[in-house]
This record gives C-alpha cells, sequence and structure tokens, in this order.
C-alpha cells in the first residue's frame, strides 16, 4: 500500500510502499477513503524535533479487526482519529476513537463534519452559551472555525462575529451565517460579545479578550501558545477556559458520543453543513499542507487516497 512519509523535520513529504498493517488488539483496520488535514498535523511536519506519523482524521471501510473488537464488523463505515499512520490506503483505527458513518453521508462528509465538529461543538459546551447571547469565533473560515460559526447558532447567539486573517473571506464566513466579519490587526471589532471562541492563540489573544463585554468568557482551544495579562481580565471581570478535546476523548466517553450523536442530528437536519475547501491525492500530500500552512483554506482541506 501507499502512505505518506517524511524524514526530517520540515520534510519534504514523499509516497512509499510498505506491507498492509495489521490491526492490533482493539484495533480496526480501515480502508481509507477521506483523510482530513489538520493544522497540528501540519506543525508536526514543520516543528517537531524528529519525524512522527502523520495522523489525524480518517474516514473509510473497516477490512479487518483486531482481538477484542466488539462494537464494529468487517464491512461497516468509520470515521475517527488515527494516532498511527493515517495518511495511507489503509490505517489502524483504535475502536474507543471510531463511529459509525451514516448511509446518506460521504466519507468526505465524515471526515469534515466530526473530529472538526466535535472541537467545535466541545469548545462552545465550554463557553456556557445562553440563548440570545453574541458570540464571536477566530479563524472563522477554517475547518474547525467554520462549524464553530454554525454551531453557535444552534445554541441560540442572536449576534454571531466570524474573526478572519483575510478580508478575501469575510464573504465565506458570512455565507455560513455570521452576521460580521472582521480581519485580524483591525482596530476595534465592534460591539463587545458575551463568548469568544479562540482557536489561534499567540498575539490574537489580547484582542480577543478585549473583544469580551464585561462577565464574557474566552474559550483557548488553540496550539498556538500565547500570553494574556491578568489586568485585562480583572477589568471586567472576564474569564479564560482552557478547552482539550483529548481529555474528553480518553476520559468521558459518554460525552463524546453524545456530542457525535448531536453532530450527525443537526448534519442531517441541514443545520450543519461541513464545507471542503479541497481534495487532494496522497501524492499531492504537501500541496494540501501549503493551503493549510497559508491559512487560505474555506473550509476543510481532505486527502483522497
Amino acid at each position: 500500500m501507499r502512505r505518506v512519509r517524511y524524514e526530517s523535520p520540515g520534510g519534504p513529504l514523499f509516497l512509499e510502499d510498505v506491507p498492509v498493517p495489521e490491526p492490533g488488539p482493539g484495533e480496526l483496520l480501515v480502508r481509507c477513503e477521506a483523510v482530513g488535514v489538520t493544522l497540528p498535523v501540519v506543525r508536526k511536519v514543520t516543528e517537531a524535533s524528529q519525524p512522527a506519523a502523520l495522523g489525524g482524521e480518517i474516514a473509510g471501510t473497516v477490512v479487518a479487526v483486531g482481538v477484542g473488537v466488539g462494537r464494529f464488523r468487517v464491512g461497516e463505515r468509520v470515521t475517527g482519529l488515527c494516532f498511527g499512520h493515517g495518511y495511507a490506503d489503509f490505517a489502524p483505527l483504535h475502536e474507543s476513537m471510531a463511529s459509525p458513518v451514516p448511509d446518506d453521508a460521504s466519507a468526505v462528509d465524515a471526515v469534515a463534519l466530526v473530529r472538526s465538529g466535535l472541537v467545535a461543538l466541545g469548545a462552545l459546551e465550554a463557553a456556557r452559551p445562553r440563548p440570545g447571547e453574541a458570540a464571536l469565533v477566530t479563524a472563522a473560515a477554517s475547518g474547525v472555525g467554520h462549524l464553530a460559526v454554525q454551531l453557535v447558532r444552534t445554541r441560540g447567539a442572536a449576534r454571531v462575529v466570524g474573526a478572519v486573517s483575510d478580508p478575501a473571506k469575510a464573504g465565506f464566513v458570512r455565507s455560513l451565517g455570521a452576521d460580521e466579519a472582521v480581519v485580524y490587526g483591525d482596530e476595534g471589532w465592534g460591539e463587545p460579545v458575551d463568548y469568544a471562541l479562540d482557536a489561534v492563540g499567540g498575539e490574537l489573544l489580547t484582542p480577543a479578550v478585549g473583544a469580551l463585554a464585561a462577565g464574557g468568557r474566552l474559550v483557548a482551544y488553540s496550539s498556538g501558545g500565547g500570553t494574556i495579562q491578568a489586568y485585562d481580565l480583572l477589568v471586567g471581570a472576564k474569564s479564560v477556559i482552557g478547552f482539550q478535546m483529548a481529555r474528553i476523548a480518553r476520559g468521558e466517553p459518554e460525552r463524546y458520543e453524545r456530542w457525535r450523536t448531536e453532530l450527525w442530528r443537526l448534519f442531517a437536519e441541514g443545520a450543519v453543513k461541513p464545507v471542503v475547501h479541497g481534495e487532494f491525492a496522497l501524492a499531492d500530500a504537501a500541496q494540501a499542507h501549503e493551503v493549510i500552512e497559508s491559512r487560505s483554506n474555506l473550509g476543510k482541506v481532505v486527502l483522497i487516497p
């Protein structure tokens, strides 16, 4: 089978032929039909000190199961987060990270919706939204952000502001249901909001906190780091909440499953529609990474083995 790999920090990415892996205990072997490209994986290539497996979101058909698997059978369609080599024709997926794909959804729908949607929905839950509030979503055109813009509406947001890196993305964000679109670096982001979902971090944390109304909540779920001054929180009694999806997946499986069920329900009802920026062949994985690195994507970037 084919697999994407790199040998030194920064790449380049290349295809190699390797044997099809065997599923380990508790694992499914999935024939990949779609693979989601995410910023954390792109950063792994550019920033990690040693080469690592390119894992991530996969969707496809189960072709073999390991010892101890009880929830899934060969022939079923699944999606989930692969911690091994996911940029491949076949990939291992632990049963605990897998969920079924409905008959009326494609593999591309699954990788565009489930993991990114879980992060967006989890961050939204952490904000404790109340109907009638105003919400801010940073990286609003990204794979996670474009779903967050839609999800805040399902929780009763009366006003939605999408923050983006490029004015050219403003129209896309408004098409998702945002009332306003602001650009990083702009002075002032309009009327204050009650809560903000931040996927960027770094220097954007300060203006995101500044956009909050008195008593506002900022949910930080970015891997980009950053620093917030305590005084900025004291003024207006604002708060910052950290959110990490992995903690929920490992420690609260019932909540994780409830969120997955809600996402598929919203998808079936048409309340949430994942958008795919582009589909790339495995051999073009480097081009897919360039789209993410340049922040030029509108929605999800997907590899099609």
